[in-house]
C-alpha cells in the first residue's frame, strides 16, 4: 500500500508541476510572443515610413503607428 501512495503522490506532484509551467508560459511568455508576432505582421505591410516609425493597416482596415526597425520593413 506505501508504493501505490508514492506513486500517487509523485503522479500528483508531477501534474501540478505541469500546470504551473503551462500557467507561466500563458501569463508571461505567450503574451510577448503574440504582441512580436502582431509586430512583425505589421511591419511586413507597413508603408509611409519615417526613421522607425510606419503606417499600417490592422486587421479591421484601421491605420495604426507601428515603431519598425528597418530590417522589419525590408522584405517584401
Amino acid at each position: 500500500m506505501k508504493e501505490a501512495t508514492g506513486e500517487l503522490n509523485i503522479t500528483v506532484i508531477t501534474v501540478v508541476a505541469i500546470a504551473a509551467i503551462a500557467a507561466f508560459f500563458y501569463a508571461f511568455i505567450w503574451p510577448a510572443i503574440k504582441n512580436n508576432l502582431n509586430r512583425q505582421t505589421l511591419c511586413s505591410s507597413a508603408y509611409h515610413c519615417e526613421g522607425t516609425s510606419c503606417s499600417a493597416l490592422d486587421k479591421d482596415g484601421n491605420v495604426v503607428t507601428v515603431n519598425c526597425t528597418p530590417q522589419d520593413t525590408s522584405v517584401k
